[in-house]
């Protein structure tokens, strides 16, 4: 009889860290670990590319907090994980990578299929390391896990074929701890940090994804300072919702009242914030930080003053400290300003009577007619920029985009990741084109697996927001143009339910039966080509680029793109 091998003692130990389940494609260096987790409790979920996986599980891991697992062949097979990892990494997503490997004799004499793993993924994990012997092995497993949610990462763990068949006897009982500390600054930096604030006289918040859990003693520490917030993008979905201080996002997808807020106030908090563009933090002011991290202070923009500790944890020990103000001449004019913009963003999110379907209208209606607790991902490039700008934060739906990475397709494999988390929730992606066909394979696995995620395609048969970069830089727009099919037919060939979408007066009724389709469903939305996508703040360079864009489009005979460019987006304004 067999006894237990490495591969038995990896996924026991997986699964008495609460792991629910892993992703990937069998085979190959693969089977016997596959072998261990059909014995297990432990779901596999088989998708049709790898890289798949890899945005799937940073999606669950970052919306349940638990951790999740993928799992790869030698060679070929956890290399593919790369750009999903990546971004799940970037994300901080509990991820753990099983990277099975050669056999170990082969190593280093560039055997088929050989790959330096640890090498590849160094740079995208919290903890990379091969597992060598039997005796070694739960603790290997048990450092990689908690490595993944500790420092909140991707994890890989190597495993050659012939140590993951490797018979174990008596081993220790190492097991996954996952603790969560209070970390808040000292008395002493409070007091300072308090001083600061008590000080300035235009006060704006800026606040990041390390607000999570924070909305009440943020949005309480506005009160008290009269202090507009402003959030990124990562920030969205935890600042944004019951926020009478809140006004908006800069940043290139931002509107002009937060980017107003941060460049016109003489101090500036920031967060639980890494914005990384330093033409968005202002010349002038006083910069204050807080951040978890204590590498983080300072490093995108000199700040004035830096503590390490929690957001939530922070706020509530400083709020005693800070004294209530009655000036809101600041806070007023911020608020004002937003609601300008709001309204100039309202304007092409309707039915155009020129027949065009502007993407603003798709992302309206899905705000009024999708779940209050629905999850939404979309795209890098258009549909994100649309989607933090049109999608109002509920306080219960969530939002996911590719924005510390910037890649493409991650929409519908997130989605895919958000429904097997939540299969009683809404889950709706915000597909671009481009990003879509990159994937279009892992439809197939939201019918294997009966998902019922629903696919919005923005369908402009243009890498657009490529264009958009091209025109900015005064260049002729090149190699963008996408000859698409009809997604719609393509997704019923896979068993969608699906519609394809030409007339904006057809919209709002073919939105509702995709909502309320009871299986995987997909809308082709055939769209406005020459929407643009504004900054709150449009640099010289950018105006002088557009024009320069326009006058070599004339001269090279493309005269009725720059009339139809004009054309649809001063309508749009």
């Amino acid at each position: 009889m067999r006894g237990r091998r490495i591969a038995d003692v990896i996924v026991e130990t997986l699964e008495a860290a609460g792991v629910q389940r892993c992703w990937g494609i069998p085979g190959d260096t693969l089977n016997h670990f596959t072998d261990a987790l059909r014995k297990s409790r432990i779901r596999f979920v088989h998708v049709r590319h790898e890289e798949t996986a890899g945005f799937a599980a940073g999606t669950e891991a970052l919306l349940t907090g638990a951790l999740t697992v993928c799992a790869g062949s030698c060679g070929p097979g956890s290399l593919h994980f790369i750009n999903g990892l990546y971004e799940s990494h970037r994300n901080r997503a509990p991820v753990l990578l099983i990277a099975s490997q050669i056999h170990s004799d082969e190593t280093g004499t560039e055997f088929p299929q050989e790959v330096d793993f640890k090498s590849v993924y160094r740079g995208a994990s919290v903890y990379c390391e091969e597992v060598h012997t039997a005796l070694e092995a739960r603790r290997r497993t048990v450092m990689a896990a908690q490595a993944a949610l500790v420092k909140r990462g991707v994890a890989v763990l190597v495993v050659p074929v012939d140590v993951s068949t490797a018979e174990v006897g008596r081993d220790l009982p190492y097991s996954v701890h996952a603790p969560k500390p209070l970390v808040r600054p000292s008395d002493a930096d409070l007091d300072r940090l308090a001083e600061l604030l008590n000080e300035g006289r235009k006060v704006a918040i800026y606040g990041g994804s390390g607000c999570e859990h924070a909305h009440d003693e943020v949005v309480a520490l506005a009160d008290r300072l009269q202090a507009p917030v402003a959030h990124t993008s990562r920030a969205k979905d935890f600042l944004e919702p019951s926020n009478p201080f809140d006004v908006g996002m800069t940043g290139l997808f931002g509107i002009e009242s937060g980017f107003a807020s941060v460049m016109e106030c003489d101090t500036l908090l920031l967060l639980g914030c890494d914005f990384a563009w330093r033409q968005f933090y202002p010349a002038g002011a006083k910069i204050l930080q807080v951040d978890l991290d204590g590498t983080h202070l300072g490093r995108r923009h000199p700040v004035t003053f830096g503590v390490v500790g929690d957001v939530r944890e922070t706020v509530a020990a400083l709020l005693p400290r800070i004294r209530s103000r009655t000036d809101s001449e600041f806070l007023r004019a911020m608020l004002r300003r937003k609601e300008a913009a709001m309204a100039q963003l309202g304007h092409p999110a309707a039915i155009d009577p020129r027949g065009i379907i502007h993407p603003q209208y798709v992302v309206r209606l899905l705000a009024q007619l999708a779940d209050r607790d629905a999850i939404f991902t979309a795209d890098g490039g258009g549909p994100m920029v649309w989607l933090l700008r049109h999608l109002p934060s509920t306080g219960a739906n969530r939002t996911f985009t590719s924005l510390t990475h910037g890649t493409m397709a991650n929409a519908m494999p997130q989605a895919l990741g958000a429904q097997m988390a939540f299969p009683k929730r809404q889950v709706i992606a915000l597909s671009g084109d481009g990003g879509l066909a990159m994937l279009l394979g892992d439809l197939l696995t939201a019918v294997q697996e009966k998902l019922p995620i629903k696919v919005v395609v923005f369908d402009n048969g243009t890498l657009g927001f490529v264009e958009l970069e091209q025109r900015a830089e005064g260049m002729l727009d090149a190699y963008t143009k996408l000859e698409n099919p009809d997604f719609a037919r393509v997704a019923e060939a896979m068993g969608f339910t699906a519609w394809r979408v030409t007339d904006p007066n057809d919209l709002e009724a073919r939105t509702r039966e995709l909502l309320a389709a009871p299986g995987p469903a997909l809308l082709d939305v055939v769209m406005d080509r020459s929407e643009f996508v504004v900054p709150p703040k449009l640099e010289a360079g950018q105006v002088l680029g557009m024009a320069l864009y326009s006058a070599k489009a004339v001269l090279a005979g493309r005269g009725h793109d720059v009339v139809e460019m004009i054309e649809d987006n001063l309508h749009a304004t």
